[in-house]
């Protein structure tokens, strides 16, 4: 932790023009001899969390890395108050459509005293439930969860494919317990396409707000368990990936059906026609919402700006090209005609092995 502390207290001071870290560094290692850890200043705090924007290798926007809002709230512990807190931050990044890129970093971990966590791989998910015939209502990626919120005593929602989950938080020591999110937190759009005047009685919709929940961030050694962030989405995201992947919502199928589609062959490329479809629907329906969204063409221009400013100051920037390249019309995009170098950089936000265990129900039912 001290050489943690020590390299992450240094980028700051330089990146800042603060001066000196010498003496910033010698508080901290004489605060962690004496206690196991230390406290970061706000600033730090700030700094830290935007810097773990800018250092995610699978992240296309970050372009925006700096105008990440900081919610301190390294106070809250409870399960409940980190439930109230959640939802507050849906609220704040929400603002009626205009999407705010915003982090809430709630208490870290400290020697014999774990952080809180957030179960929940977002703080929206929609439920899945699995039927008799093999199939699941709803999100398959969320059917582990749900059977634990249910376990836990949550009644589940109406049974549609879009009911939203609660929170499960867990304090230090204690069991996981679940909390609904209010409606006034959870902002969504429904689906609509300018052409088909068919599509919208469909039902399909999605939320406004990608808040990822189950992430570490990690700062100078020390491990924030519980810190929600989000930018806004690409329509990708929820159009090629969420509602079509096969493991997923599996939408194409049906939708191409709809549209008359030739899917007796892939030849046809029916599955290619029908994802620009949904996709057209999805930023179709933001628009029309007044919900932030980016398609995949500007967020990878986007990029390349954000490359080309970083490698300007002297900043190496790590990327995973599997991650970068947008899942449909990759070659139209010009992030993919070069090569990228996946970088371990820290601040970083970082998925441990058992938060991807939470996020599917699995882990046991108190903090290890």
């Amino acid at each position: 932790m001290v050489r943690a502390a020590a390299e992450f207290l240094t980028l700051h001071h330089t990146e800042r023009r603060l001066g000196d870290p010498s003496r910033r560094i010698a508080a901290v290692r004489a605060e962690i001899a004496e206690t196991g850890t230390y406290r970061h200043t706000t600033e730090e705090l700030v700094f830290g969390a935007r810097v773990a924007w800018r250092n995610a290798n699978r992240c296309i926007g970050r372009l925006y890395w700096h105008s990440l809002r900081v919610r301190d709230r390294r106070d809250v512990r409870t399960a409940r108050d980190v439930a109230d807190a959640s939802a507050d931050h849906l609220r704040e990044a929400t603002r009626d459509g205009r999407i705010r890129p915003l982090i809430t970093v709630f208490a870290p971990d400290g020697p014999g005293r774990p952080g809180p966590r957030i179960w929940n791989e977002q703080l929206v998910r929609y439920a899945g439930y699995p039927r008799p015939d093999g199939g699941v209502t709803g999100d398959p990626r969320n059917a582990g969860l749900t059977a634990l919120a249910r376990r836990l005593g949550w009644p589940g929602g109406p049974g549609t494919p879009f009911d939203v989950l609660p929170l499960v938080v867990q304090e230090a020591d204690e069991k996981p317990r679940w909390f609904p999110l209010p409606d006034d937190a959870v902002l969504e759009v429904p689906l609509d396409h300018p052409e088909y005047a068919w599509w919208r009685p469909l039902g399909l919709r999605w939320h406004a707000v990608p808040a990822l929940a189950n992430m570490c961030l990690e700062i100078g050694g020390v491990c924030y368990p519980a810190a929600p962030f989000n930018g806004w989405y690409m329509g990708t995201e929820i159009g090629a990936r969420n509602l079509a992947d096969t493991d997923r919502y599996d939408l194409l199928p049906f939708l191409a059906e709809r549209l008359g589609l030739d899917t007796r062959t892939d030849r046809s490329l029916w599955k290619d026609r029908t994802l620009v479809e949904l996709n057209r629907s999805v930023l179709y329906s933001f628009d029309r919402a007044g919900v932030t969204v980016s398609d995949h063409h500007t967020e990878s221009r986007h990029f390349l700006t954000h490359l080309g400013r970083e490698e300007r100051k002297g900043r190496r920037v790590g990327a995973d090209w599997s991650w970068i390249v947008p899942p449909i019309s990759g070659s139209a995009t010009p992030v993919f005609h070069r090569t990228y170098e996946p970088l371990e950089q820290r601040p970083a936000y970082v998925h441990h092995p058992e938060a991807h265990a939470r996020a599917d129900g699995r882990g046991g039912e108190v903090l290890v």
